[in-house]
């Protein structure tokens, strides 16, 4: 007795399982690629994680307030070897004398020169992420105001911004954000270094005096510092 050959699909049904699965192959192809983008988009677009291992490094110089006082801003003096030696050149040939001397009288200094002075001070403690740095503010004898970080750094990350807050440094961190008991300096200018923030003439320091890193997309201090008031010396 023969025994009967095992029914094989023909080409036809071959075919169309085949265009199942592709079908199929497709759909999860774009599927994944929609997945990726949108998990793209929450980790670099929203979250801004990307932030987290790039530092923004700021390098500002002292303030210079309205008055003129401040770093001057003046490049410097010195020349390169080549000039000096040109220098001694042509003072030889003109038989020039090495040292002369002139009765010089030093100008006195006016008594109103704006001088800077340092209102307040505090130094950053860790928040959410490690903070560390002093925070001062530097006054002029006017009502113009700058608050200065210096040897600053904190980590990076999204839609930082400096703020002035009745809330103590040690405080929840919703007290932070409240409205009417913050002010808003701006933007961060950068994780790491020196930089200067104008405070405006109407905040009252003696109210507003905790400096805050405050992430406002996600409402998370950074780091803060109380300001102490300190005493000018005379």
């Amino acid at each position: 007795m023969t025994n009967a050959a095992p029914d094989r699909p023909d080409g036809a049904s071959t075919r169309g399982v085949f265009a199942r699965i592709r079908s199929k192959w497709k759909w999860a192809v774009a599927a994944g690629v929609v997945l990726v983008g949108a998990t793209a988009w929450l980790a670099f677009g929203y979250f801004g994680i990307h932030t987290l291992f790039i530092d923004d490094e700021a390098n500002e110089a002292a303030p210079v307030f309205t008055s003129g006082a401040g770093a001057s801003g003046l490049p410097s003096d010195d020349i390169s070897e080549a000039t000096t030696a040109e220098m001694n050149e042509v003072a030889a040939a003109v038989d020039m004398p090495a040292e002369v001397n002139v009765d010089e009288t030093e100008p006195a200094m006016a008594a109103d020169a704006p001088e800077i002075v340092t209102l307040a001070e505090g130094t950053f403690v860790d928040r959410s992420h490690p903070s560390e740095g002093r925070a001062v503010v530097l006054n002029d004898g006017t009502e113009q105001r700058f608050l200065r970080f210096e040897e600053f750094a904190t980590d990076n990350g999204p839609d930082l911004n400096v703020y002035l807050t009745r809330a103590d440094a040690d405080a929840d961190a919703g007290a932070f954000g409240r409205a009417g008991d913050f002010v808003d300096l701006g933007d961060l200018t950068g994780n790491i270094g020196p930089q200067n923030y104008e405070i405006p003439a109407d905040v009252d320091l003696a109210e507003f005096d905790t400096v805050v890193i405050w992430c406002v997309r996600f409402g998370v201090a950074f780091g803060a510092a109380d300001l102490m008031p300190t005493t000018p010396a005379s």
